[in-house]
């Protein structure tokens, strides 16, 4: 029997038990939909928070502060009682000492109860105090869109100007130029000198409701409580490493800290972040992947199963085909096409509710792509469930006696 015979014999059986066969396929759907599903979050996911962090810290930076990046509870108590807080003099020593950095601003934030301007308010708001440099390091808040952004002559005399979101604007001057207008914090009056391009959510996290005054009026109006965190712009792409090197050179040399004691300071970059987070959702695809990979060997016993009651009810077939010169492997290649085609149907049929699923998420979320490389895999395996599931069936219809098969009823 040639291969298209077997096609069309086993597409007909399909076709003659559609609700079976579409019973049978549910588990296979099921699979693929989670497996390729888990695979596309999580690789979305990866590319949407590494666009983000980019963004946020702008690119070829590295930042330095109290902390870097924790690990652990453990680490943070440790860090917590070792390191120190970095100061306005490491920022001035830094200025001095640091070559590789074509930029260099400081960031210090307090949250302000309420945000006010005449009878509106917003609570919670986040104020930044920023030098003006800053505009240079990072993309996200502050990158203007009406105005302007903090200058060194308003940070020199501590002017109370103030840069916001673009959401401040909208709660407070939704239809008005808010330039020049009045907003007040902790009940002091400020200037507004411009409004920010819109950054978006972030997981349905509003980014957008924060506020931006000079760094030395920030420090006239809240003290300095907390560490500051320093930014750094490298000269080129390629200097990251080595400016970071410097860095922590001379804050170990300021520090007095030996050859074999820890830092006592942290650092912070775009890349550490996306590999920090690259690890934590790897680790987690490959316990999903696996938890939802049962699934897929369910529909692969689920088309055991069914192919088993296939040739129970077609014993007489086989035996009269046996008598009249099919050979063994023309039945065993018969349903084992007939289980291939079931599964990879259920593959395909997963694959498109996947893709409907990433147009819902892509137009109510953020973009969520299918990797090919979760489409070959998806349809490799789940052909290869049908295979490996409709084997057992398979070899018992090839091995049927055509005479004991004839007398079946």
């Amino acid at each position: 029997m040639q291969f298209y015979e077997a096609v069309v014999l086993a597409f007909n059986s399909i076709k003659s038990h559609k609700l079976r066969s579409f019973l049978t396929l549910l588990g296979v759907i099921v699979g693929v939909i989670t497996v390729v599903g888990v695979a596309s979050f999580i690789n979305s996911v990866n590319a949407y928070v590494g666009d983000t962090v980019i963004n946020d810290f702008g690119a070829n930076t590295v930042t330095l502060d109290k902390y870097g990046i924790i690990n652990g509870f453990d680490e943070w108590i440790e860090a917590s009682r070792r390191n120190k807080d970095i100061t306005q003099d490491d920022y001035r020593a830094l200025q001095e000492g640091v070559t590789l950095a074509q930029h260099s601003g400081i960031v210090i934030s307090s949250q302000v109860d309420v945000l006010r301007h005449g009878n509106l308010e917003l609570r919670d708001v986040a104020v930044n105090g920023e030098t003006s440099s800053m505009a240079d390091i990072m993309t996200n808040g502050t990158t203007v869109a009406h105005g302007r952004f903090i200058t060194e002559t308003d940070n020199e005399q501590r002017r109370n100007v103030v840069f916001i979101g673009s959401k401040v604007r909208d709660k407070f001057f939704p239809n008005t130029e808010p330039i020049g207008k009045e907003l007040k914090i902790k009940g002091i009056p400020f200037e507004i000198i411009g409004v920010a391009k819109e950054i978006g959510s972030t997981f349905g996290q509003e980014r957008d409701i924060y506020a931006v005054i000079p760094f030395e009026t920030h420090l006239k109006m809240f003290g300095l409580h907390q560490s500051l965190t320093i930014y750094f712009k490298a000269i080129n792409p390629g200097a990251q490493e080595a400016l970071q090197d410097q860095i922590r050179t001379i804050m170990r040399s300021r520090r007095h800290l030996r050859f074999s004691e820890k830092d006592n300071f942290g650092f912070v970059s775009a890349e550490a972040i996306i590999e920090f987070w690259n690890s934590l959702t790897g680790l987690i695809a490959v316990v999903a992947l696996a938890v939802t990979s049962i699934s897929l060997v369910v529909g692969g016993i689920v088309i055991m199963n069914i192919m088993m009651v296939a040739v129970t009810e077609r014993t007489r077939e086989i035996g009269i085909r046996k008598s009249l010169g099919a050979r063994r492997r023309d039945i065993l290649w018969q349903f084992l096409i007939e289980a291939a085609m079931l599964s990879s149907s259920g593959g395909m049929i997963g694959l498109l509710l996947v893709w409907l699923g990433t147009l819902i998420a892509s137009a109510f979320a953020f973009s969520v792509t299918v990797p090919i490389w979760a489409i070959v895999t998806s349809l490799t395996v789940s052909i290869g469930v049908g295979l490996i599931f409709g084997m057992y069936p398979a070899v018992r219809a090839a091995n049927l006696d055509p005479i004991t098969a004839l007398r079946y009823e």
